[in-house]
C-alpha cells in the first residue's frame, strides 16, 4: 500500500507529541504488511504489556470457563468476603470493572494509589490479597470505575481453578496454541500470575494475541476461546469520560469502529482489533498519559489507510 510503510516509519522513534515509540506491527489479512522498530529494538525484542495483560486474562478466563472450571455469573466464593455484601460480586462484576470495590488507579508518583501500593509497595507479595481487602464503595455491578486491583482477584480466581497448572495453561493453551513463542507471564510472590500488568512479548506475538480476537477466538481451524467470548469482551458496559473509549469487559472499545477491540496499557501500550477493517494493529512505547491521544490517533490514521468491508 503506497505511504503505509513511510507512515508507520515516522511513528517510532522519539517525538515531543508521542515520547517514545518503540515498536508498530500492522497486520492485514493475517499477515504483517508493515513494521518499524525504534533504535535498539528488533521484531525479536521482548516489551512490557502493561494493562494489555488485562485483555490476556479476559482470554484465559474465557478457556478455564470453556473448561467448565469458571462460572463468570455466579459469585466468587472468596472466603473472607461472605460476611458483607461483597460476597454478591461475581466474576462478571469484575471482569466489566463494576465490582463496587474501592480502588484508586492512578500512575503519579507522590499521589495516592491503590495500584502502585500493589504493584510496589505493601502489596507487592500478593497483589490479590492486597485488592482482596478493600472495602465496597458502591453496589456491586452499580458503577465503573477502572481497577488493576479487580484484575489480579480475577488472576487469583483462575490459579485457585487451575492449581498447580496455572503457568502450563497459560503457556500451552494460549501462547503456544497461538503462535506467541516469544511470550512469557510473570507471577508475583504468592504464586498469582500479574494478570493486571505483566506479560512480555514481541511486537509480531502481541498481532497474533489480536488476531485470536479478530477471528472470533479461532487460531486456525482450532478453536481456542468458546464461542461468543469474542462478543463478551465488546459488550460495551460504558464510555469512559476521560479516553472517549467504551469499555466491555477487560476490552476497550473504540467508537465509530464497528465491532473494535482495544487491549490499552499504561505508557501507550496498544493492540488495535478492527474486524471490518480484516486488522491489527501493535503499538509499544512510553508515552505519558496526557500524549496517549495523540498515539491514538497516530494508529487511527494507520488503519484508515485500509478500506472497510463493503466500501470502496
Amino acid at each position: 500500500m503506497q505511504g503505509l510503510d513511510a507512515r508507520v516509519a515516522s511513528l517510532v522513534g522519539d517525538h515531543v507529541e508521542t515520547d517514545t515509540t518503540l515498536a508498530v506491527v500492522v497486520q492485514h489479512r493475517g499477515q504483517v504488511v508493515a513494521e518499524a522498530y525504534a533504535d535498539g529494538v528488533t521484531a525479536d525484542t521482548t516489551l512490557i504489556s502493561w494493562s494489555m495483560a488485562k485483555s490476556i486474562t479476559h482470554a484465559l478466563v474465557g478457556m478455564a470457563q470453556m473448561d467448565g472450571l469458571l462460572d463468570v455469573h455466579a459469585p466468587t466464593g472468596i472466603a473472607q468476603w461472605q460476611n458483607d455484601d461483597r460476597r454478591l460480586i461475581t466474576l462478571q462484576h469484575l471482569l466489566e470493572m463494576r465490582s463496587g470495590l474501592a480502588w484508586i488507579e492512578d500512575y503519579v508518583e507522590g499521589n495516592e494509589s491503590d495500584v502502585i501500593d500493589m504493584l510496589f509497595g505493601s502489596g507487592k507479595e500478593d497483589h490479590a490479597a492486597h485488592a482482596m481487602k478493600q472495602p465496597l464503595a458502591s453496589t456491586p455491578g452499580s458503577e465503573w470505575y477502572y481497577s488493576s486491583g479487580t484484575t489480579n482477584i480475577v488472576a487469583r480466581l483462575l490459579g485457585d481453578a487451575l492449581g498447580d497448572k496455572t503457568h502450563a495453561f497459560i503457556q500451552t493453551r494460549l501462547f503456544d496454541a497461538i503462535g506467541m513463542s516469544s511470550a512469557t507471564a510473570q507471577f508475583d510472590a504468592a504464586g498469582t500470575f500479574v494478570g493486571s500488568s505483566y506479560v512480555y512479548a514481541t511486537a509480531r506475538d502481541f498481532a497474533k494475541f489480536g488476531e485470536l480476537y479478530l477471528r472470533d477466538g479461532m487460531c486456525g481451524t482450532k478453536r481456542i476461546l468458546p464461542v461468543g467470548w469474542v462478543d463478551h469482551a465488546r459488550a460495551q458496559t460504558v464510555i469512559d469520560d476521560e479516553t472517549g473509549q467504551g469499555y466491555g469487559a477487560h476490552w476497550w472499545t473504540q467508537p465509530g469502529e464497528p465491532n473494535s477491540l482495544i487491549a490499552s496499557g499504561y505508557e501507550g501500550q496498544q493492540i488495535l482489533v478492527l474486524p471490518e477493517r480484516d486488522l491489527v494493529i501493535v503499538r509499544l512505547g512510553k508515552t505519558v498519559a496526557e500524549k496517549r491521544d495523540v498515539v491514538r490517533d497516530g494508529l487511527f490514521e494507520i488503519a484508515e489507510m485500509f478500506t472497510v468491508a463493503g466500501q470502496q
